[in-house]
């Protein structure tokens, strides 16, 4: 579980920002969002299908600029 310490003259909001920041990062909130109910395994085959397209259009959009064509010139 992130922890957070909050800083002299802080404001209460700006730390619990901080902390559901850290806690997205590590995944808790999605975690917690998806136990809330039950998932069947349609939504469950859906929701990692949707999970893995996010994933593989990251993935090309950022080996896209990799792969630029080389002109004869060079």
């Amino acid at each position: 579980m992130p922890d957070v310490e909050v800083k002299k003259g802080e404001s209460i909001d700006r730390a619990l920002k901080r902390l559901k920041g850290k806690m997205e990062n590590e995944g808790i909130i999605e975690e917690m969002r998806r136990l809330r109910a039950f998932e069947t395994p349609t939504q469950k085959t859906k929701r990692k299908a949707r999970a893995n397209a996010k994933r593989n259009r990251n993935r090309f959009r950022f080996t896209l600029n990799d792969r630029t064509p080389k002109s004869d010139d060079e």
